[in-house]
C-alpha cells in the first residue's frame, strides 16, 4: 500500500511540476517501458549532376611539308645570282624535322675571266650550279605571332644542317651545309619560310685548293600534307 502512494504522488509531482515552472513536459515511462529513444534515420541526399556531351578534339595529322623557295645565292668567286629550288619535309615531332632539298643557280664570269678578256675558266653547261641536300632541323623558339588584336598565327625560329652533294664546274663535291631559319604558319596548311644557309665544300677550281663557302637566302612557301 506503502508502494503504492508513492508512486502516486511521484507521478502527480511529474506531472504538476514542469507547468508550475515553465518548462516543457518531459516524457514519462511507466514501469517496464522502454526509456531508449529511438533516432530518426539519416536522410540520403542524391546529388543533381547535369551530363554534359564532350566533344574531343581532332588533332591534326599533317606531317609532310613540301615547298618551293626563291632568293639570292652568293658563289664564292663567281658572284650573286638568284637561286630556287624545292624542299619536302617530315616533322618527327614538334622539335625535330627532316628536310631534303634541291637548288640551281647560274653563276657569273669571276674577275679574272672579265680582265682577260679571252681566257674562259668554264663554259656555259660547268657555269650551273646544282646542289642536294639532306638535313635535320630543330625549332628552338616555337611560339606565336600576333597581328593586331585578334590573330594570331604559330610560328618558330629553327636550326638546320645537313649533307649533301654539288654540281658545279663539272664535278660533283661533297657539301656540308648549316643555316637557321623561321617559319610562320598562316594555318594547318600553308607556311612562309625564311631561309639562310652556307653551302661548304673543298674546290681547287681556281689552281688553288680551299674551302668555297656559298651563301643563300630565300623565302618561300610550304605546303602540309
Amino acid at each position: 500500500m506503502e508502494s503504492r502512494l508513492r508512486f502516486l504522488f511521484l507521478s502527480v509531482a511529474v506531472l504538476v511540476m514542469p507547468a508550475l515552472t515553465g518548462c516543457s513536459s518531459l516524457p514519462f515511462f511507466g514501469p517496464g517501458e522502454d526509456t531508449q529513444v529511438a533516432e530518426a534515420p539519416e536522410q540520403v541526399i542524391e546529388p543533381e549532376v547535369e551530363r554534359r556531351e564532350i566533344v574531343q578534339p581532332r588533332i591534326d595529322t599533317e606531317d609532310f611539308e613540301i615547298g618551293v623557295y626563291a632568293g639570292g645565292m652568293s658563289v664564292e668567286d663567281f658572284g650573286v645570282n638568284a637561286v630556287y629550288g624545292a624542299t619536302i619535309a617530315y616533322h618527327l615531332n614538334e622539335a625535330l624535322f627532316v628536310e631534303g632539298a634541291i637548288g640551281r643557280t647560274d653563276t657569273e664570269e669571276t674577275s679574272f675571266e672579265l680582265l682577260s678578256g679571252a681566257a674562259q675558266i668554264l663554259d656555259d653547261d660547268e657555269r650551273e650550279f646544282t646542289y642536294y641536300n639532306a638535313s635535320i632541323g630543330w625549332n628552338i623558339f616555337p611560339g606565336e605571332a600576333f597581328f593586331g588584336r585578334g590573330r594570331a598565327f604559330n610560328q618558330s625560329f629553327y636550326v638546320i644542317a645537313g649533307l649533301g652533294s654539288t654540281r658545279f664546274g663539272g664535278d660533283d663535291q661533297f657539301t656540308i651545309n648549316f643555316g637557321a631559319g623561321y617559319r610562320l604558319l598562316f594555318n594547318d596548311v600553308f607556311a612562309l619560310r625564311v631561309d639562310f644557309r652556307d653551302h661548304a665544300f673543298d674546290t681547287d677550281l681556281l689552281g688553288e685548293s680551299k674551302t668555297a663557302h656559298n651563301l643563300t637566302g630565300h623565302v618561300g612557301f610550304t605546303f602540309f600534307f
